[in-house]
């Protein structure tokens, strides 16, 4: 018996997989909060701070396809938005309370994304003590590149990973200085929710973060996976 809906729903959000003509569908994206010391440092924080989780909207997802520059417009609200690289973990099998030592097992690929910020917004909001969504989670904030499959990402754990704006470097670190490693995460994570296939875990962004506006172009890359290219619009 087919469902009846008071109107069309939307489609689904989905992101290329390399090498393959299967789209990975996303289910909920979460995002680690300052999990590079250096850029914990520059956010005015220091120390290994247990983790702390926000999440996105699964459609704030703009695919960067290979060989491509994909659009991302520039929002409404703030005067001061920021571009944040991070490697992302896609995750194929679901679970809970996962252990760290298990954790690869759930792993189905990975990709290169951007955690876009409305930073003042976000500065406001923390000042007054409440969510920061507004200046996380608004339209078009998660910019990702395809997933690369687990089996053919490399050492991804120990991968360079960079961000140049124009052609000019801003952020140049290595996925070995997350504080909170891939693993570490996904045991935490999954204590506080139960991960499911399709979710995306945007891993936290290094030091350099800072403000692009229309017009810039950013490049980013984690080694081993697709790089994206991504202009402000």
């Amino acid at each position: 018996m087919s469902e009846n809906y008071a109107f069309t729903p939307p489609a689904t959000v989905s992101v290329p997989v390399v090498g393959s003509l299967e789209r990975f569908p996303v289910h909920r994206i979460y995002c680690v909060g300052r999990n590079y010391e250096e850029h914990a440092k520059e956010m005015g924080f220091t120390g290994r701070e247990p983790p702390f989780f926000f999440l996105k909207p699964a459609d704030a997802i703009v695919v960067a396809e290979p060989g491509q520059t994909a659009s991302t417009p520039y929002p409404t609200l703030t005067s001061n938005l920021h571009h944040e690289i991070e490697l992302v973990v896609a995750i194929g099998t679901g679970g809970k309370n996962i252990k760290a030592a298990d954790a690869a097992k759930h792993i189905h690929g990975y990709a290169v994304g951007l955690d876009m910020t409305r930073r003042d917004l976000q500065g406001e909001m923390k000042k007054l003590g409440r969510p920061w969504c507004i200046g996380k989670a608004y339209d078009h904030s998660a910019p990702i590149g395809p997933i690369t499959l687990a089996a053919n990402a490399g050492d991804v754990n120990n991968a360079p990973i960079w961000l140049q704006v124009n052609g000019a470097d801003r952020q140049r670190s290595n996925v070995n200085k997350l504080i909170w490693n891939v693993a570490e995460t996904i045991e935490h994570l999954s204590a506080a929710w139960e991960l499911q296939p399709g979710d995306l875990i945007y891993t936290g962004t290094p030091e350099g973060v800072n403000a692009v506006v229309r017009g810039d172009t950013m490049v980013g890359a984690v080694d081993g996976l697709t790089p994206i290219s991504v202009q402000v619009v």
